[in-house]
């Protein structure tokens, strides 16, 4: 199934910024939503698709460093690109430590700006999609037995079957056959990928 078509928020107070920018970013068959304020984008209904955030610095209201840490606070991971007619080195020091994807200082060349945006797409696409193995990943896990899920605990622990056996007061046997399970649930076809599953699950949901 091909991904979802991206979408590029422009966050921007001045009309004629957000017209230019909307016309470029359709030239290149991009979906465009624009904004002129930090809080009309909180407002808005977004669609689940990949895409990042243009965003200009300077907004009423809400400034744009302080959008990026209540997107942050809000769970909203579309990666950043700043734009502004005002940069100094400390404010894009502060900016890129707290993730932002790009920073640009008006005016910009428009292929300078085209190259950040399908860069930040390609991050949100990748992330979203390590998202998604991941909560496939978590749903095997939580598909074990609690027995599976202390048995898959010792085995990417690095135990044998016969210390396995002996901790939980079983049979070898009867690991062997917890441990078959656990590599099929979890789609496992080596000990060495299912510790690897396990170092993604991580905690809490760590077996």
């Amino acid at each position: 199934m091909s991904e979802a078509p991206a979408v590029v928020f422009v966050v921007d107070d001045d009309p004629s910024m957000r017209r230019s920018l909307d016309t470029l970013l359709r030239s290149v068959g991009l979906d465009v939503r624009l904004f002129s304020s930090a809080d009309e984008f909180m407002r808005a209904t977004r669609p689940d698709a990949p895409g990042c955030i243009v965003l200009d610095v300077r907004l009423p209201g809400m400034s744009g460093l302080a959008f990026q840490q209540e997107l942050a606070k809000s769970g909203v991971a579309l990666p950043v690109i700043f734009i502004t007619g005002h940069g100094d080195v400390p404010m894009t020091v502060r900016a890129m430590k707290a993730g932002a994807a790009e920073f640009l200082t008006k005016p910009f060349d428009n292929q300078m700006l085209l190259d950040a945006v399908h860069a930040a797409i390609g991050r949100d696409r990748a992330r979203r999609r390590e998202a998604l193995s991941l909560a496939a990943l978590q749903a095997r896990y939580q598909g074990l037995t609690e027995r599976e899920k202390q048995v898959m605990k010792l085995v990417t622990a690095g135990r044998v079957n016969k210390q396995i056996a002996a901790e939980l007061g079983l049979s070898v046997v009867t690991v062997k056959v917890h441990r078959g399970q656990v590599m099929r649930k979890m789609l496992a076809k080596s000990v060495a990928e299912l510790v690897r599953m396990a170092d993604r699950l991580g905690p809490p949901g760590a077996p």
